[in-house]
């Protein structure tokens, strides 16, 4: 798949309703050990590309500086499951202080009367962020209706 198609994906209806009803995705990431990590993370959907930040000093900043190849899992707690898999690259910029992609993003899960105590907390904890921005190179959906996992659609197409 290239970035076009994977672009295709991402603009679908069913991509942008994910994007839009799922504050956390699933980042997944190569250590510096050798070993795969994924972790939990808000993220926001600009211009075509995941943002994710974190604090300069987290373990995927590091990781990422090393390898930056990625994966993203973004799924809805709904039957069927909706479910974006997004793989690409990062590229990394640091930021004094916080990035306001930070508080977009925390603000999708953190209620709306505690937004101004948190973005205090965190303007006072973080001197600076790495912004990480998240290139797709691939995507996939799953809806479990019109699409499933490429395991599950070669087992039904035995069955034809």
């Amino acid at each position: 798949m290239d970035k076009e198609s994977a672009s295709t994906v991402l603009a679908t209806p069913l991509a942008h309703e994910i994007l839009r009803s799922s504050p956390l995705a699933h980042l997944a990431y190569i250590g510096r050990d050798g070993y795969p990590r994924v972790i939990p993370t808000g993220y926001v959907w600009k211009g075509g590309k995941f943002v994710v930040c974190t604090p300069d000093n987290a373990p995927k900043v590091r990781s990422l500086g090393s390898n930056p190849r990625v994966a993203l899992t973004i799924d809805t707690q709904t039957q069927p499951p909706r479910i974006l898999l997004v793989r690409g690259t990062a590229s990394m910029e640091f930021i004094d202080g916080v990035p306001d992609d930070y508080l977009e993003a925390s603000h999708r899960y953190v209620p709306r009367k505690e937004w101004d105590g948190f973005d205090a907390q965190v303007r006072g904890l973080y001197p600076r962020m790495a912004r990480i921005s998240i290139t797709p190179e691939w995507a996939k959906l799953l809806d479990f209706e019109t699409t499933l996992p490429q395991a599950v659609e070669e087992l039904l197409a035995q069955h034809k």
